[in-house]
Protein backbone atom coordinates (compact mmCIF):
# COMPACT_ATOMS: atom_id res chain seq x y z
CA UNK A 1 0.00 0.00 0.00
CA UNK A 2 1.66 3.37 -1.05
CA UNK A 3 -0.46 5.90 1.33
CA UNK A 4 -1.71 4.39 4.63
CA UNK A 5 -2.17 7.15 6.67
CA UNK A 6 -3.30 10.62 5.22
CA UNK A 7 -3.31 14.26 6.62
CA UNK A 8 -5.71 16.72 5.11
CA UNK A 9 -5.41 20.03 6.79
CA UNK A 10 -8.35 22.16 6.15
CA UNK A 11 -8.93 26.42 6.75
CA UNK A 12 -12.65 26.68 5.47
CA UNK A 13 -11.46 28.07 1.94
CA UNK A 14 -12.21 26.50 -1.23
CA UNK A 15 -9.16 25.14 -2.13
CA UNK A 16 -8.99 22.95 1.52
CA UNK A 17 -12.45 21.30 0.87
CA UNK A 18 -10.88 20.65 -3.20
CA UNK A 19 -7.99 19.05 -1.65
CA UNK A 20 -10.15 17.17 0.88
CA UNK A 21 -12.37 15.69 -1.64
CA UNK A 22 -9.34 14.64 -3.73
CA UNK A 23 -7.59 12.97 -0.49
CA UNK A 24 -11.38 10.81 -0.22
CA UNK A 25 -10.73 9.63 -3.70
CA UNK A 26 -6.50 9.05 -2.81
CA UNK A 27 -8.01 7.25 0.87
CA UNK A 28 -10.80 4.98 -1.35
CA UNK A 29 -8.03 3.78 -3.32
CA UNK A 30 -5.54 3.12 -1.54
CA UNK A 31 -7.78 2.30 1.68
CA UNK A 32 -5.65 5.01 3.57
CA UNK A 33 -6.66 6.20 6.79
CA UNK A 34 -7.94 9.58 6.39
CA UNK A 35 -7.49 12.77 9.40
CA UNK A 36 -8.16 16.61 9.20
CA UNK A 37 -6.89 18.94 11.15
CA UNK A 38 -7.05 22.68 11.50
CA UNK A 39 -5.30 25.09 13.70
CA UNK A 40 -6.44 28.24 15.06
CA UNK A 41 -3.51 30.57 15.09
CA UNK A 42 -3.63 31.43 19.32
CA UNK A 43 -0.73 34.69 18.75
CA UNK A 44 -0.30 35.59 15.34
CA UNK A 45 2.97 36.38 14.31
CA UNK A 46 2.40 37.78 11.22
CA UNK A 47 1.76 41.46 12.53
CA UNK A 48 5.32 43.39 12.84
CA UNK A 49 3.86 46.25 15.01
CA UNK A 50 0.73 44.82 16.16
CA UNK A 51 0.17 41.77 17.78
CA UNK A 52 -3.52 41.40 18.53
CA UNK A 53 -4.10 37.82 21.46
CA UNK A 54 -7.52 36.25 20.54
CA UNK A 55 -9.90 36.84 23.62
CA UNK A 56 -11.73 33.31 24.72
CA UNK A 57 -15.26 34.22 23.39
CA UNK A 58 -13.55 34.37 19.69
CA UNK A 59 -11.41 31.05 20.30
CA UNK A 60 -14.84 29.62 21.35
CA UNK A 61 -16.26 31.10 17.83
CA UNK A 62 -13.56 29.52 15.78
CA UNK A 63 -13.70 26.52 17.39
CA UNK A 64 -17.67 26.48 16.70
CA UNK A 65 -17.50 27.42 12.61
CA UNK A 66 -14.55 24.70 12.43
CA UNK A 67 -16.75 21.88 13.98
CA UNK A 68 -19.56 22.69 12.01
CA UNK A 69 -16.90 22.50 8.75
CA UNK A 70 -15.82 19.44 9.96
CA UNK A 71 -19.32 17.79 10.54
CA UNK A 72 -19.63 18.52 6.68
CA UNK A 73 -16.30 16.68 5.63
CA UNK A 74 -17.55 13.93 7.96
CA UNK A 75 -20.95 13.71 6.31
CA UNK A 76 -19.06 13.82 2.69
CA UNK A 77 -16.38 10.77 3.64
CA UNK A 78 -19.34 9.09 5.68
CA UNK A 79 -20.94 8.85 1.97
CA UNK A 80 -18.35 7.11 0.61
CA UNK A 81 -17.56 4.61 3.43
CA UNK A 82 -14.45 6.14 4.50
CA UNK A 83 -14.02 6.78 8.20
CA UNK A 84 -12.18 10.05 9.34
CA UNK A 85 -10.59 11.37 12.33
CA UNK A 86 -10.23 14.99 12.89
CA UNK A 87 -8.23 17.38 15.42
CA UNK A 88 -8.23 20.88 16.02
CA UNK A 89 -4.98 22.40 16.94
CA UNK A 90 -4.06 25.74 18.27
CA UNK A 91 -0.48 27.03 18.05
CA UNK A 92 0.84 30.45 17.64
CA UNK A 93 2.40 29.00 13.99
CA UNK A 94 -0.23 27.00 11.81
CA UNK A 95 3.19 25.36 9.46
CA UNK A 96 4.66 23.66 12.56
CA UNK A 97 1.36 22.79 14.31
CA UNK A 98 0.80 20.92 10.61
CA UNK A 99 4.43 19.32 10.63
CA UNK A 100 4.37 18.50 14.05
CA UNK A 101 1.13 16.73 13.74
CA UNK A 102 2.30 15.36 10.75
CA UNK A 103 5.34 13.37 12.01
CA UNK A 104 3.94 12.51 15.41
CA UNK A 105 1.15 10.98 13.70
CA UNK A 106 3.05 9.35 11.15
CA UNK A 107 1.55 10.69 8.48
CA UNK A 108 3.02 9.55 4.56
CA UNK A 109 0.84 12.12 2.65
CA UNK A 110 -0.43 15.22 3.42
CA UNK A 111 -2.74 16.88 0.89
CA UNK A 112 -3.50 20.53 0.98
CA UNK A 113 -4.75 23.24 -0.75
CA UNK A 114 -2.89 26.01 -2.09
CA UNK A 115 -4.08 29.03 -0.89
CA UNK A 116 -6.01 29.38 2.28
CA UNK A 117 -7.50 32.03 4.22
CA UNK A 118 -4.73 34.13 4.88
CA UNK A 119 -5.21 36.83 2.89
CA UNK A 120 -2.67 39.70 2.78
CA UNK A 121 -0.36 38.19 5.17
CA UNK A 122 0.84 35.59 3.18
CA UNK A 123 2.04 37.56 0.38
CA UNK A 124 4.64 39.08 2.85
CA UNK A 125 5.77 35.80 4.39
CA UNK A 126 4.50 33.12 2.21
CA UNK A 127 2.15 30.78 2.59
CA UNK A 128 1.04 27.40 4.72
CA UNK A 129 0.78 25.91 1.81
CA UNK A 130 4.86 26.62 1.00
CA UNK A 131 5.94 26.57 4.57
CA UNK A 132 4.75 22.53 4.85
CA UNK A 133 5.75 21.61 1.42
CA UNK A 134 9.27 23.16 2.32
CA UNK A 135 9.93 20.99 5.77
CA UNK A 136 7.39 17.97 5.34
CA UNK A 137 9.13 14.60 6.13
CA UNK A 138 6.78 13.16 3.66
CA UNK A 139 5.28 13.60 0.16
CA UNK A 140 3.16 16.98 -0.38
CA UNK A 141 0.04 16.98 -2.71
CA UNK A 142 -1.10 21.24 -3.37
CA UNK A 143 -4.22 20.98 -4.72
CA UNK A 144 -5.33 24.42 -6.71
Amino acid sequence: MLFQNILVPVDLSKQSTRAFKIALDISKKYNSKLTVVTCIELYPSFHLFYQERPIPEEIKKINKMFEDHLKELESLASKKNISLKSNILKSPSVVKAILNFAKSKKHDLIVMGSHGKTGFDKLLLGSVANGVSQKAHCPIMIVK
